[in-house]
C-alpha cells in the first residue's frame, strides 16, 4: 500500500446527521444475540461497544470492563494535542527535533531514519496515527504532557481511561496501583467509543482540526480488524470511509473505529484480551473475531455498505 496518496480534503461535520449519542443508544436485540454467540466461541475475552450515531441502535459486551489499550490510547493523545493547538499552546507547524535517544522499538518508521531530524508536530501526529509510530508518540507526549492528557480525559467525563507513561519507557513518578496490569494505558470499550464520538461530533469546535484528525485516522494503515470485511475500495488510491485506531500486544488486539455507512456513522469499539492465539499474521483469531463482528454490524445496520461521501454540516438526515 502506497503511503503517499493524492487525496482530497473532506468535511467531517456530522452534527445534523447524529440524532442520538452513545449515552442514549437502544439495544438491537437481534444483533446482540448474534454477536454474543460469535464471541462465546472465541478463545479469549472481548469488551465491545457499538452504536449507530444516527439511529441510536447499540450492542455491547462487557462495555464498562477496564482493559489494556495498547496503542489505542493514542486516540485521546491526538485529541489533547489538537486541543492544545486550538488554544494556541502549540502550532501544527512547530518543529520537534528527533534525537537518537528518542528512538524506541515496535511499530513505526521513524526508528529507521537518520538522526538528528527535525519534523513538525503535525508530522509526529500523522506518524503516530497512520503507522502507530511509537517514537513519534513519545515525541508528542513530550510536547503535550501526560498530565494534560489525563486531565482532558477526566474533563470529557471518562472514569476508567488513563495514559500511564511513554511507549517502551519505564513508568516515572508515583503510578496508580493498576499500571502494571494495564501497561501503557487503560480504558473501557464504552469510554473509548466516546472519545471517537467526540472527534466525529467535533467537540473541539474547530472544523479544520477535526478534519485533520479524521484525515489521519482514515489513512490508518492497519486494516485487518474492523475494516477487514467491509472495506470496499483500495485505500491506496482513495480515502477510506473507515477511520480507526488499532492497538496490539501478543495477547491483545483492539480497534476503535467510526464507519461511515449509508445509514449513518457507526462507532465500533472492540477490545480483545487474554487471547489464546498470539500470532502476528492476518489470520490471528482475535483480529478475525473483530472483523467478523464488524461485518455482522454492517449487515444489520447498513446492508448497502459504506457511504460514498461524508455528509457536511448542512446535510439533513
Amino acid at each position: 500500500m502506497n503511503l503517499h496518496y493524492r487525496l482530497k480534503p473532506f468535511s467531517a461535520a456530522l452534527s445534523l446527521c447524529v440524532v442520538s449519542t452513545l449515552s442514549f443508544a437502544a439495544t438491537d436485540a437481534s444483533l446482540q444475540t448474534k454477536v454474543t454467540a460469535m464471541a462465546a466461541q472465541h478463545h479469549g475475552k472481548l469488551a465491545l461497544y457499538a452504536a449507530n450515531l444516527k439511529t441510536g441502535e447499540s450492542i455491547a459486551i462487557d462495555p464498562d470492563t477496564p482493559v489494556a489499550t495498547a496503542s489505542v490510547i493514542k486516540l485521546p493523545l491526538l485529541f489533547e494535542a489538537m486541543e492544545q493547538v486550538k488554544s494556541g499552546k502549540h502550532k501544527l507547524t512547530d518543529k520537534i527535533m528527533l534525537q537518537k535517544d528518542d528512538i524506541v522499538q515496535g511499530s513505526g518508521i521513524l526508528q529507521f531514519f537518520d538522526t538528528p531530524l527535525a519534523i513538525s508536530l503535525k508530522d509526529a501526529l500523522t506518524f503516530m496515527i497512520i503507522e502507530s509510530d511509537n517514537t513519534a508518540t513519545n515525541l508528542v507526549i513530550d510536547q503535550v504532557g501526560i498530565k494534560n492528557v489525563n486531565d482532558r480525559i477526566a474533563q470529557i467525563g471518562l472514569k476508567d481511561t488513563y495514559l500511564y507513561k511513554k511507549v517502551f519507557k519505564p513508568a516515572t513518578g508515583p503510578m496508580p496501583a493498576d499500571q502494571k496490569k494495564f501497561g501503557l494505558g487503560k480504558t473501557t470499550a464504552r469510554e473509548m467509543a466516546k472519545v471517537m464520538e467526540a472527534i466525529v461530533r467535533c467537540d473541539l469546535q474547530d472544523q479544520k482540526l477535526c478534519d485533520d484528525m479524521l484525515y489521519m485516522l482514515r489513512n490508518q494503515q492497519y486494516r485487518n480488524l474492523v475494516p477487514h470485511y467491509i472495506e470496499t475500495s483500495d485505500t491506496s488510491e482513495g480515502l477510506s470511509f473507515i477511520a480507526n485506531k488499532t492497538g496490539s500486544l501478543d495477547e491483545v488486539r483492539n480497534d476503535v473505529a467510526v464507519v461511515y455507512s449509508k445509514h449513518g456513522p457507526i462507532i465500533i469499539s472492540a477490545f480483545t484480551y487474554d487471547n489464546a492465539d498470539k500470532s502476528w499474521n492476518n489470520d490471528n483469531a482475535a483480529e478475525m473475531l473483530v472483523a467478523h463482528i464488524a461485518k455482522l454490524i454492517m449487515d444489520a445496520w447498513s446492508p448497502e455498505g459504506l457511504a460514498k461521501e461524508i455528509p457536511s454540516a448542512t446535510s439533513t438526515p
